[in-house]
């Protein structure tokens, strides 16, 4: 990408690296969210609902790794995928895939946290009544999550967020390779070193306007998601 050429130019224009980077951005990102979701959404309802032995522990651990730095969990990753390392052999280091795979350790724990919080609040509310129709378990993690289906999408968003913003463990795991593992943070970082600071601030205030963007459809299918339920 040319150093003297706006991103807003480049992007207006269709530049073919410029829209291989923010496909790439959205395809991982959209990716891993959707995979922490299948994870974190019934992992939460389900500590929200049930009690174990090591529960309070569990909470801990989930709210905990919410702040875990994400170069942390890069090296982690990293360390896994590596030649030497215990799945090294599928080969998936410094590939697309490695980077949704260290997206989706990042966000699963924010979506099993928030919805561990709204299934407790909602089983709060619904418990008598769910206790009297003797509901089994699976039907009232079920029933719950489906009643909390508007307020999930906030829960949703926030780990989108997260990953459309995470920079440190996608490098370390994808390398950062031009046409190939590039992402709109990771391409930020470098103009950025480079000193090309024009492209790094337009390359930013993209990134910014798809997040908006995407935040504005979310809001707008949930409106009239509960408007068609009310």
């Amino acid at each position: 990408m040319p150093g003297d050429t706006s991103a807003f130019g480049l992007l207006l224009a269709g530049d073919p690296a410029l829209l291989a980077i923010v496909r790439l951005s959205l395809a991982v990102s959209l990716s891993a969210t959707a995979l922490a979701a299948v994870i974190g959404i019934p992992l939460g309802a389900a500590v929200a609902l049930t009690r174990f032995r090591g529960r309070e522990g569990m909470i801990v651990f989930l709210n905990a790794m919410m702040g875990v730095p994400p170069v942390v969990i890069g090296l982690t990753v990293f360390l896994l995928l590596s030649r030497s390392g215990p799945l090294g052999s599928f080969g998936l280091l410094f590939t697309p895939q490695a980077m949704i795979v260290a997206q989706t350790i990042m966000v699963t724990p924010i979506i099993a946290a928030l919805t561990r919080q709204t299934v407790e609040d909602l089983w709060a509310e619904y418990r008598d009544e769910l206790t009297a129709m003797n509901v089994g378990p699976l039907r009232k993690i079920a029933t719950l999550v489906w009643d909390a289906r508007f307020s999930l999408v906030t829960t949703l968003l926030a780990g989108f967020g997260r990953a459309a913003s995470e920079v440190g463990s996608i490098i370390i795991v994808g390398g950062n390779i031009e046409g190939f593992t590039r992402t709109m943070t990771t391409a930020i970082a470098l103009e950025t070193s480079k000193g090309d600071l024009s492209l790094a601030i337009g390359l930013g205030i993209v990134l910014i306007g798809i997040v908006v963007i995407i935040n504005a459809l979310a809001w707008v299918v949930r409106r009239a998601g509960e408007a068609y339920a009310g």
